[in-house]
């Protein structure tokens, strides 16, 4: 699993990512360019996330962004798994 706040602290450089709950675009944390930087790391691991398909709000905490990332990992096992006939 992706260490969420610790990539976001690689991104932000700022040890405000490790409070919890922190709004992190309303802080300015989290801007366009570091939103782009946190889509590229999270391909560079595996993790697709489309900007157009997501919920923005879950990218404000740390917990959303976990969240997102659980969203997309289920996809992805649900796509993988074979259908069994019921």
């Amino acid at each position: 699993m992706t260490d969420v706040t610790k990539l976001l602290y690689e991104i932000c450089e700022d040890e405000a990512v490790f409070e919890p709950g922190v709004d992190l675009i309303e802080s300015g944390l989290l801007d366009s360019f570091a939103v782009i930087e946190l889509f590229s790391a999270l391909e560079d691991r595996g993790i697709v996330l489309y900007p157009t398909r997501i919920d923005r709000n879950k990218l404000r905490t740390a917990d959303g962004i976990r969240e997102l990332i659980s969203e997309y990992e289920n996809a992805q096992r649900d796509i993988s798994s074979p259908k069994q006939n019921e």
